[in-house]
């Protein structure tokens, strides 16, 4: 299976993936441990996928999403952003909203 293959099927079968450089349980860039620290703040279950794991894999969810950065955050199979939009989403209570309305569990309907 090609890198955008396991990304196309990854992003299909789970309903949150974080495509991410490191783990969940260990960050390997500031920009991914904050998305990680808003996902587990939020509570709702996700897949993490390190892109580091192989060239292929991250050069691919580049050419997969048409976004230059990592990492990206898909939702039912929609791409949602990177850092700096899923950290404005969470702090507007637009990401709780967004989660709520796909029907995912969420510890914080709104954001205050």
């Amino acid at each position: 299976m090609s890198a955008l293959e396991q990304i196309k099927q990854d992003v299909e079968t789970n309903d949150v993936v974080l495509f991410m450089k490191g783990t969940k349980q260990f960050p390997m860039c500031g920009f991914s441990g904050q998305v990680v620290q808003i996902l587990e703040y939020v509570g709702v279950p996700y897949k993490d996928v390190n892109v580091l794991e192989g060239d292929g894999l991250r050069d691919g969810i580049k050419q997969f999403s048409n976004w230059p950065t990592i990492p990206q955050l898909y939702v039912k199979g929609e791409f949602i952003g990177g850092c700096d939009i899923v950290r404005e989403m969470f702090q507007a209570g637009e990401l709780q909203q967004l989660l709520a309305s796909k029907g995912l569990p969420v510890k914080q309907a709104t954001n205050g």
